[in-house]
């Protein structure tokens, strides 16, 4: 792809986006009376317009139907998750069976490792990558505890070579075959939130199945990013959160997949609630829980309605704009970023860009490790109306998203790096 690190180059590619017109729909937060240039969207979403109009509609049904508003219009409380999951599995790849939204991510994690996390045996280990999030490493610690495991015996950690920054597919599948007979479950990110490296779901699920291993991710960072085929990939289950790149406000509702071979499987061990039993008898109020089929059968409690309605708003944009178009926007928009980037012809010892350079292992984000003056950087930026993320200790994560970030954007961020470095 031929770039040009100028403004009338990215003017012209603003132009010819057939997305654009999508960035109006977003509210964009201002620095002096001027839209800052908001590269943050893997840490929180802007808001979409709608998500308001969403929210009142709820409460006015609530103000003028009390109770009734679980029974009563275009999408009622008593079934509003269901109402989430075409548009949920479309964004996943999925069928709209095996998801639903519902609680929050770490809530649906142990949730789905109380299912999936079974340990017998000789067969108790968990496999994930070294550096994932910690919410992830603190639900695997525990889990592994209440089992009776020490975490450091139990949990065995995939970290890169000596002198890499992300993990060598190769690597991760060579250390599922040589603990297959000791390995219960292989639960990774799908996208690592400090590199942004994107993992080979596909591969390692195929290599955790072969060993006898179930095998489950966390798409915080991947949902509403890069191209997830979750069902065709055969994996067992995943959660994710919707409020960085699915844009659905700060502590959002999440969202859980599980394949549908489990659908019917009443057996399978998981804690219940009301909201997952038997929708038919649900309110005959009896004793021993009949899961609904598919992911519903593991909802606990009523629906987050007003979340769920911003969601709902957001996830209606997504099936407007359609994740394939998005992908293809994102893959130029960061690739633009990382020839600006390699413009400024810094030495590694300065600045160093740790996410892979294959568009096929990265979403939307740029990890750059800064190794001097990280932090004065990124809050210089911060002040001059740069909107990004900082991570100790010393990355600046930036995330071009394509549903409301231009080419303009990423050219702005761009010349203040340059004019940084050139001091």
């Amino acid at each position: 792809m031929s770039f040009q690190n100028t403004l009338a180059y990215a003017q012209e590619q603003d132009q010819a986006d057939t997305l654009r017109h999508f960035r109006e729909q977003f509210h964009i937060p201002q620095h002096n009376g001027k839209d800052t240039v908001y590269l943050c969207g893997n840490s929180l979403g802007l808001q979409p317009k709608s998500a308001r109009v969403a929210v009142e509609e709820e409460m006015v049904k609530w103000a003028e139907l009390g109770v009734e508003g679980h029974f009563v219009g275009d999408t009622p409380w008593f079934t509003y998750h269901a109402a989430l999951a075409g548009p949920t599995a479309r964004v996943v790849g999925a069928k709209p069976q095996e998801v639903v939204v519902m609680n929050q991510l770490t809530v649906n994690l142990h949730l789905m490792l109380v299912s999936f996390y079974r340990p017998q045996g000789k067969r108790f280990k968990i496999l994930t990558e070294a550096g994932a999030f910690p919410s992830d490493q603190y639900a695997l610690e525990s889990q592994v505890k209440f089992h009776g495991y020490a975490p450091e015996e139990a949990i065995i950690e995939v970290a890169p070579r000596a002198g890499e920054h992300t993990l060598r597919t190769e690597d991760i599948v060579q250390i599922i075959q040589q603990h297959g007979e000791e390995l219960a479950l292989v639960m990774m990110g799908g996208v690592n939130y400090y590199t942004g490296q994107v993992f080979d779901m596909a591969a390692i699920t195929q290599a955790a199945h072969a060993v006898g291993a179930l095998c489950g991710f966390d798409l915080a960072h991947a949902a509403g990013n890069v191209t997830l085929r979750l069902h065709d990939w055969d994996v067992d289950f995943a959660v994710w959160c919707t409020y960085k790149y699915l844009n659905s406000g700060p502590g959002g509702t999440s969202g859980v997949f599980v394949h549908e071979r489990y659908a019917e499987d009443a057996s399978l061990p998981r804690f219940a609630g009301w909201w997952g039993h038997d929708q038919s008898v649900r309110f005959q109020m009896k004793k021993g829980f009949i899961p609904m089929p598919g992911a519903e059968g593991w909802q606990l409690s009523n629906s987050q309605i007003l979340p769920m309605a911003v969601h709902k708003a957001s996830l209606q944009l997504f099936d407007e704009a359609g994740m394939n178009n998005l992908r293809a926007k994102s893959e130029k928009l960061t690739g633009y970023l990382e020839f600006l980037i390699k413009e400024l012809n810094q030495p590694k010892e300065a600045l160093e860009v740790i996410t892979p350079e294959d568009p096929s292992a990265r979403g939307c984000q740029l990890s750059l490790l800064v190794h001097q003056n990280g932090r004065q950087l990124f809050e210089t930026l911060m002040a001059n109306g740069f909107i990004l993320d900082w991570r100790e200790p010393n990355v600046i994560r930036v995330a071009p998203t394509p549903l409301y970030n231009t080419f303009e954007d990423v050219y702005r961020f761009g010349q203040f790096l340059a004019a940084h470095f050139q001091k």
